[in-house]
């Protein structure tokens, strides 16, 4: 795992404070999140066995980050302690229906770098499967793919946040797990649809991508191969938080990819994490472990709704 570590500052409030207002009465709760450690989370309770390649401040945050991340049973070798930057942080407002406004501090993420992906490279190079994510610079997503590449590891991207990316980058990729909104830049069309899906689909196929899962929330994922195209439909449930829904989905395909789960019984073993995660507050604290998991899937005849 490559990506980002963050500590999640939640205020949650009868409404958005507008510019220059101070809005009263809010509840206060801090969290564990960052896309790549709540990946690697993910996957670790999903019983993979994980590295997190990542940066955190030498301050209380990153020493926090650093003892959650053993209490998972993540490897944590690589995890650099950043003297010269803060730990990052997402501050985050909340309204009753969902509504969000969120700034970003990406402190020591932003300072991950070729040097310390390379001082990675046995880890990398010895991994069942590579997950990344873009909340770090794009310096060090291209060192890792350069190297997992060499090394046949194969590789997932979750191109989170969008981004446009090169050839140099997607050719080598493996399975990219996008969102519509991720799927429409990468592929630079619309999604109005489910009648979209299919030619932006192809158009990120024909930049080498093996496999596009594209993430469509409650509606579940459309798979797309040369082969295949079809919608895993989502568990349901009765959502609280959707919050890490897609990082679960991430973490969770990581581990049964790489336990050479097929690509359609891989999206189901993560379309049951991510519902999971949705049932609870919180973007560490929501994610399931494999227990539950396999529980979900074996819920109905289908696993699916």
């Amino acid at each position: 795992m490559v990506g980002s570590s963050n500590t999640d500052m939640v205020i949650k409030l009868t409404r958005i404070p507008r510019p220059g207002e101070t809005v009263l009465g809010g509840e206060f709760f801090m969290a564990a999140g960052g896309k790549g450690a709540n990946q690697a989370v993910a996957a670790a309770r999903a019983g993979g066995e994980v590295t997190f390649i990542a940066r955190v401040g030498a301050d209380d945050f990153g020493r926090k980050a650093v003892a959650g991340f053993r209490r998972d049973g993540i490897r944590v070798k690589h995890i650099v302690g950043d003297q010269k930057a803060a730990s990052g942080v997402a501050l985050i407002f909340v309204a009753p229906d969902g509504e969000n406004s969120i700034a970003v501090a990406p402190g020591a993420n932003a300072n991950l770098n070729p040097v310390d992906i390379k001082r990675a490279k046995s880890a990398i190079a010895g991994a069942d499967v590579l997950l990344m994510q873009l909340e770090v610079p794009l310096a060090a997503v291209k060192e890792a793919v350069r190297i997992a590449w060499k090394a046949g590891v194969p590789m997932i991207l979750n191109p989170a946040p969008a981004r446009p990316l090169n050839d140099d980058i997607l050719r080598h990729v493996s399975v990219l797990t996008p969102n519509e909104t991720e799927a429409e830049l990468l592929a630079r069309t619309r999604i109005r649809g489910e009648s979209d899906l299919k030619p932006a689909a192809d158009r990120l196929l024909a930049f080498g991508v093996r496999a596009v899962l594209m993430t469509l929330g409650a509606k579940g994922v459309y798979i797309a191969t040369k082969e295949r195209r079809e919608i895993v439909p989502a568990f349901k449930v009765k959502t609280v938080d959707t919050t890490a829904a897609g990082d679960a989905f991430n973490g969770a395909l990581a581990v049964a990819l790489a336990e050479g789960r097929p690509i359609l019984e891989a999206a189901r073993f993560a379309c049951a994490a991510a519902a999971l995660s949705t049932t609870r507050m919180g973007a560490q604290p929501s994610l399931p472990r494999r227990r539950e998991i396999e529980k979900m899937m074996s819920r109905t005849s289908g696993g699916m709704r």
